[in-house]
């Protein structure tokens, strides 16, 4: 069940990008976030009941939680207009969580290559707090890579593989992981140059040119 929702999280991280990228508007992205933020609190949920007392699947679930409040705090906020200065703050607490698990999956559940993938959520939750605590708004093209990205790479087709039977745990794959991660990092702000929806053009009317009173 949580391979699933990896595949919506996978679509949601590219919608969100894309709201960074200007190609879509925030309040048009609300209605996912939500269906998935949803998602992500009931999932775990299930989990946590269905997990009989085994600790580290209580651990592993508990982590969706994060995702959960992340989702549905930005689909609110994009349909209330509230400010993000508080959802920035809660994405360092997910990124400083995000690399907890990462060590709890490498060293625990001896999953190197989930390890690798929390590592890459711990980045881009750490990049969403630059954009949203301290305006970093220079910063928002190459993070709307980063998050289309990290939604393929990390998300979307992790979960597909999963759900289909042909995800296979190893190092092998923790190393092409975390290659094609490193490389989405160093790529994301050149990429975001030609990626970014171009500004809107301005209309002059007749007699509102420049320098026209």
């Amino acid at each position: 069940m949580g391979a699933v929702g990896l595949l919506y999280v996978g679509a949601v991280l590219v919608v969100n990008g894309l709201v960074l990228l200007g190609h879509v508007d925030g309040r048009g992205a609300a209605p996912l976030n939500l269906f998935v933020g949803a998602l992500q609190v009931l999932t775990p949920t299930y989990l946590i009941i269905a997990a009989g007392g085994d600790t580290a699947r209580i651990a592993l679930a508990a982590g969706l939680y994060f995702f959960g409040f992340t989702y549905l705090w930005v689909g609110i906020n994009a349909v209330s207009g509230w400010p993000a200065e508080g959802l920035g703050w809660f994405s360092l607490v997910v990124a400083l969580a995000a690399v907890g698990f990462a060590v709890h999956s490498w060293v625990v559940v001896d999953d190197a290559a989930f390890g690798v993938i929390w590592l890459l959520w711990a980045a881009l939750w750490s990049a969403f707090f630059l954009l949203m605590a301290l305006h970093r708004d220079r910063l928002a093209p190459a993070i709307g890579v980063l998050a289309v990205g990290e939604g393929l790479l990390t998300a979307a087709v992790p979960g597909f593989l999963i759900v289909a039977g042909w995800w296979r745990d190893s190092l092998a794959t923790a190393v092409v992981v975390a290659v094609l991660g490193a490389l989405l990092l160093a790529a994301s702000a050149p990429l975001s140059r030609s990626l970014s929806a171009p500004a809107p053009r301005v209309r002059h009317q007749p007699g509102t040119g420049p320098g026209v009173r």
